[in-house]
């Protein structure tokens, strides 16, 4: 061989930074060999599976640790080391961080799930399944380039059709993944030929690159460009719940397996939101004009339904209680889009997006606390309606209290004084952004969602109906008992998370103050 085609095949060879892609690399690891272990672990030592899932979740977490002394790129483009698909900066760690912290509060709810469903559900298929789902969530903030963009869009979104149809012959979950897989589908097909026109108008699949070069595009590649962004916006639309794209939450959420329903409000927000912030503020600043105002309305659509919907969850009702929480998401959904548009309006965007990512660690923390107490009624009230909140305060006055404190942080209202901060912060990226519209709309859906979020937390204080002299009764009548540990651990965590951010909410809020990229 040649001096010259020596240096030819040498150049194609690319050094990989293990410790750069090993959070997403351990999770799916740790799935396949959970998959292969399934096969040889009898029906007694099937929890072990799940515990070796949460350490495997766990490790994945930590070592986000090793990369914060500064920036890592790899699988760089040759001849062009600025140009990469994979980057570990600021941006991606804080996203993987939370996708992985809610993956593993997850695992710990589902421990239990697990351990109660009366082989409803499988162990191996589950633990592997949301494991690969992690680790395409983990993957896809730390993506630029499209390829790889929607490749770990569809790693994280694939398991997740299947974790929601998972329970055996319950026609509630199939009916769920069946909406929740058609809407997904949908969203991809367009997302994908959205992306497909990009390229053709481009040349190149890197974020960076694209946003050189659609600005030198004219003529008909000028239309097949724009076109290009519009759809591309209406899939992450569907990902990110965003109305009139909303329609498969809250069947989907009532319909999945608890652990799961905290997962796809956490997490799969958090796939979609990354995901969009990628495409519009990294790949298509030029395009601001056209994707600022279409944000700027779906946020204020998304929050309007989200929260009127949530209204309409009546406590004295038999309401369920995941429904409620499912059009509460959807309404923080559109809390969460709002710093999103004021990037399109402001002069530093890829600073202006910390607000959302500040936003979104405290939704996080907060609604997977009202989740695993969610999942601890359920344990003796399957139907799991708001009204059956009603007195938990006179049988559990500790859960009571943790999961008032969830809902006032959601509302935003002390003591939930994170919360309440998150809120001021997205307010204000609105009002900076000369969004003024958008901010009153704002504080009158923070109104509207004052009245569900407090008549849920007066209910839990209010004398019990029908409750009997002498010993204490769980809800739903069942003898107190201690709740599982791993739900436990659950509970504790988002508690000491919540708490901790209420009284150091410099912690979380100063990433709307600092660029990310």
């Amino acid at each position: 061989m040649s001096a010259l085609a020596q240096q030819a095949a040498t150049s194609l060879v690319q050094s990989v930074d293990w410790l750069a892609i090993a959070p997403p690399t351990v999770a799916a690891l740790v799935g396949l060999a959970v998959l292969v272990a399934d096969l040889f672990v009898g029906e007694r030592r099937k929890a072990v599976l799940g515990w070796v899932s949460v350490a495997g979740l766990a490790a994945s977490t930590l070592l986000l640790l090793p990369l914060l002394d500064g920036d890592r790129t790899t699988f760089c483009l040759t001849g062009a080391p600025d140009v990469c698909s994979y980057t570990a900066d600021r941006f991606t760690l804080v996203v993987q961080f939370l996708v992985l912290g809610g993956a593993l509060l997850t695992a710990l709810l589902s421990i239990t799930a697990l351990k109660d469903s009366h082989k409803a559900l499988p162990d191996g298929e589950y633990w592997f399944l949301l494991l690969c789902s992690a680790a395409g969530a983990a993957l896809l903030p730390a993506s630029r380039d499209l390829a790889t963009l929607i490749v770990a869009l569809e790693v994280a979104s694939l398991p997740a059709f299947a974790l929601v149809g998972l329970k055996y012959g319950d026609r509630r979950s199939s009916e769920a993944a069946l909406k929740f897989f058609l809407s997904s589908v949908t969203a991809t097909a367009v997302t994908l030929l959205g992306v497909s026109f990009l390229y053709a108008s481009t040349g190149t699949l890197y974020l960076t690159e694209i946003a050189t070069r659609v600005q030198d595009v004219d003529g008909q590649l000028a239309t097949l460009a724009q076109t290009g962004v519009v759809l591309t916006l209406i899939g992450f639309a569907f990902k990110t719940a965003a109305v009139p794209f909303h329609f498969w939450v809250p069947d989907t959420y009532v319909g999945a397996p608890l652990p799961i329903a905290a997962y796809l409000s956490v997490v799969g927000k958090a796939v979609g939101f990354s995901g969009l912030i990628l495409v519009t503020v990294v790949a298509l600043p030029s395009y601001a004009d056209v994707w600022g105002p279409a944000l700027a309305v779906l946020a204020a659509l998304t929050m309007t339904v989200g929260n009127v919907g949530a209204l309409r969850q009546r406590a004295g009702r038999a309401y369920s209680a995941v429904r409620l929480l499912a059009w509460s998401s959807v309404g923080q959904a559109g809390y969460l889009l709002v710093p999103i548009a004021a990037a399109a309006y402001s002069g530093d965007p890829r600073r202006s997006v910390g607000s959302t990512l500040a936003y979104a660690l405290m939704y996080a923390a907060v609604n997977l606390g009202a989740f695993a107490v969610v999942a601890l009624v359920a344990r003796t009230r399957s139907r799991n309606r708001v009204s059956d909140y009603r007195g938990l305060y006179a049988t559990n006055p500790l859960t009571a209290i943790l999961m008032a404190f969830f809902l006032l942080c959601l509302a935003g209202l002390p003591p939930g004084v994170i919360g309440l901060f998150a809120k001021v912060t997205v307010f204000g990226a609105a009002v900076d952004a000369g969004l003024g519209w958008l901010a009153v709309v704002m504080a009158a859906n923070v109104v509207i969602a004052l009245y569900y979020y407090l008549q849920w937390t007066a209910l839990l204080f209010r004398a019990p109906e029908g409750a009997s002299e002498g010993a204490p009764e769980g809800p739903g009548g069942a003898p107190q008992g201690a709740a599982p540990a791993p739900l436990t651990a659950a509970l504790a965590l988002t508690a000491v998370i919540g708490i901790a951010l209420s009284g150091a909410p410099q912690l979380v809020l100063r990433f709307a103050d600092t660029p990310l990229f």
